[in-house]
């Protein structure tokens, strides 16, 4: 246990991968060291603490997080390195070997930091790491902001789906949830700081209400009623969770976006069958249909994954002839990763690196070109835009209800603050579109 005295005016670096749920924990995090006397070391400053956060979605994701730890102890030599995460829970032997960590919390211990920084003195060698995939058990609150204008409000943790492909039950437990009333009080508290937007984030959000007896569509209506948050948006929700009713109240809804993140990961039945999905792609295009006749402008993001086991050309044409006929904007496209201790690892059909590389650019290509035309149609529209702060000066980004970005000049404080704006033409790099604050 680290009394606060040892810890007063200690300085702290955070370095976060992955997903959204990933960056509010890490903000959880941050603000239990603030409290504790701690704080975020400068740019170019040696820091006491270094604090990683890892993903481990895919190999890809592993290697970067080696990659994190190595540079962050080089730069930070004489720092006391916490590794969570992910990665830190399914491989915490491989990381509590790099030289220069300390410390490998598991998912259920880092809520408990404090405890496990003993007088930040450094291991000579091989740290020391709690993780047992039996102890997830808590749900464990974050709600983060740090120096961007929405929030991201964790509702629920954990998976009971056991997707031949996915190791988030084993990194992340048993799916479990905070209450409704608790999660209100969250959203108020946003609300009293001052801010505008909430992103609902978990790791099946759809199945929210399994420790509370509570539904997703209950936690909905209950958010939608906190007065001072102007805009909500739903992160990823399964198809076959995210029901008409759902859809039918975004729909209705002032607070909630017409904005939905839905996970397809592939067009072929064959292979959403072999990776275990809990539905096929006539559900799916039935939801597309749904949020369309209800919302003609509404945003659809979709993960697609290239390269499954099984995924034969036939399957990948298949997938994509289907994806290209949805009316959704953009593609989030991932390459199947081999990850142990899978079910996909059992299925014989591998697809070769090269092949995974050339089906993941046709599907970005093919997202490209739809988010194009969804940009496109909207351009002479006015849409109210939550603005953010920019890099470059007398110029800010930000998003209309429907997810489009948009650059803006202007001169004068507007950050966090929504503004009637007028689509003009796209920016030179073709990722948002020019903006006129009218």
């Amino acid at each position: 246990m680290t009394d606060n005295q040892t810890l007063a005016g200690k300085k702290a670096v955070y370095y976060t991968l992955g997903c959204k749920l990933n960056f509010s924990e890490t903000s959880t995090v941050s603000q239990i060291l603030s409290d504790a006397g701690v704080s975020t070391a400068a740019e170019g400053e040696e820091a006491d603490i270094c604090i990683v956060n890892t993903c481990s979605v895919t190999e890809v994701a592993d290697k970067k997080c080696r990659q994190i730890i190595h540079r962050l102890v080089k730069e930070h030599p004489h720092a006391y390195v916490v590794v969570m995460g992910c990665y830190a829970q399914l491989k915490p032997e491989v990381v509590a070997n790099i030289k220069g960590v300390d410390v490998v919390l598991g998912a259920e211990q880092k809520k408990d930091i404090l405890q496990h920084l003993g007088a930040l003195e450094k291991k000579d060698h091989g740290a020391h790491f709690t993780s047992r995939l039996q102890d997830i058990r808590s749900f464990v609150p974050s709600c983060s902001h740090g120096d961007r204008t929405r929030y991201f409000l964790k509702v629920q943790d954990g998976c009971d789906y056991y997707c031949t492909y996915c190791t988030i039950p084993m990194a992340r437990g048993r799916s479990r949830n905070g209450s409704i009333a608790s999660l209100v009080k969250q959203a108020q508290e946003v609300a009293a700081e001052g801010g505008k937007e909430i992103v609902i984030t978990g790791v099946n959000i759809g199945d929210f209400g399994k420790t509370t007896g509570e539904t997703f569509y209950d936690l909905v209506r209950e958010l939608d009623n906190v007065e001072g948050i102007e805009r909500y948006r739903i992160s990823s929700i399964e198809p076959n969770l995210l029901t008409d009713d759902i859809i039918s109240f975004v729909a209705n809804s002032q607070r909630f976006m017409p904005h939905f993140h839905i996970p397809l990961q592939s067009g072929s039945d064959e292979v959403l069958h072999l990776m275990k999905r809990r539905y096929n792609r006539a559900l799916f295009a039935h939801k597309v249909e749904v949020i369309k006749e209800l919302m003609p402008h509404c945003f659809i993001g979709v993960d697609v994954m290239v390269g499954n086991r099984g995924e034969t050309p036939e399957c990948f044409e298949d997938a994509y002839h289907f994806i290209e006929g949805l009316d959704v904007t953009k593609l989030h496209v991932f390459s199947y990763s081999e990850r142990p201790g899978t079910m996909a690892l059992k299925i014989p059909y591998v697809v070769a690196p090269e092949v995974k590389h050339e089906r993941s650019e046709r599907m970005l290509q093919l997202s490209d070109a739809k988010q194009h035309a969804f940009y496109q149609h909207h351009i002479g529209e006015v849409m109210p835009v939550l603005l953010e702060h920019s890099k470059t000066q007398n110029v800010m980004h930000g998003f209309t209800p429907n997810y489009i970005k948009v650059e803006v000049e202007c001169k004068g404080a507007y950050d966090n603050v929504v503004v009637p704006v007028r689509l003009g033409e796209f920016v030179a790099d073709g990722s948002a579109l020019k903006g006129t604050m009218l």
